[in-house]
């Protein structure tokens, strides 16, 4: 259930999505979530750690629930409409992507172990290797900022994520949000969405309907196959 239902909240690549799901199913006893916060989806999870992002100054902006976006650039969301290779995580000559990582030290030994755990679990179905930071010059650093968000995207530097203490210190939302920065959006938001599924938008009650329902263009390197990134030179 782990990382399954991250996968279905994001989309990702068709020929490595069953694969993901049936690994990770296999290490739902170490996920860290209690079985209260297993009846949540990792969307409600997310709204109710986020309840409060945007209403201090300082917040990041933050678009369709939990990516963060840029405030200085006249295009919002430029790795979508410029397909712009810098924008995704390279791929090394060994067909992995490796993804240099730092964690702040706000958490305690118990939840770095756990954000660990879910950046190791990439490794088990995907190309996606999450390393520690050796001086990379583009790096995510995860830190406890005020709710659970990530960039779209690789974004070039230090590139931050944040996973409060305690809200998103899940596995499920630790994977979400780095899918993010993977450069996944929400699967609802694709722009080829209605190609696959019908939305019953008569079943959505009135005031429930938001932004996040519409699609957006697809980011450039969601295509069908395991690099997540452009190819090696």
């Amino acid at each position: 259930m782990i990382l399954q239902t991250a996968v279905l909240s994001i989309l990702l690549c068709s020929v490595q999505s069953f694969t993901l799901q049936a690994s990770f199913e296999k290490s739902d006893e170490s996920s860290g979530d209690t079985i209260e916060e297993d009846d949540f989806s990792v969307s409600t999870l997310i709204e109710k750690a986020n309840a409060n992002l945007g209403k201090n100054p300082g917040d990041p902006l933050v678009m369709f629930g939990d990516i963060a976006v840029p405030t200085d650039l006249g295009n919002a969301d430029p790795c979508t409409y410029d397909n712009d290779e810098n924008c995704m995580w390279p791929q090394a000559s060994d067909g992995n992507v490796y993804v240099p990582y730092l964690i702040s030290n706000q958490y305690s030994p118990e939840n770095r172990k756990t954000i660990i755990r879910g950046l190791k679990s990439f490794a088990r179905s995907t190309c996606i290797r999450f390393i520690p930071s050796k001086g990379q010059k583009d790096f995510l650093y995860i830190w406890s900022d005020n709710g659970c968000y990530s960039y779209l995207g690789r974004r070039g530097g230090n590139q931050t994520l944040s996973l409060d203490i305690p809200g998103c210190i899940r596995r499920r939302t630790i994977q979400h949000e780095l899918l993010h920065a993977l450069g996944f959006k929400h699967e609802h938001s694709r722009s080829d969405r209605d190609q696959h599924v019908q939305i019953l938008w008569e079943n959505i009650k009135d005031g429930n309907l938001s932004p996040r329902m519409g699609s957006q263009p697809l980011f450039p390197s969601q295509t069908p196959t395991c690099t997540l990134a452009r190819p090696p030179r």
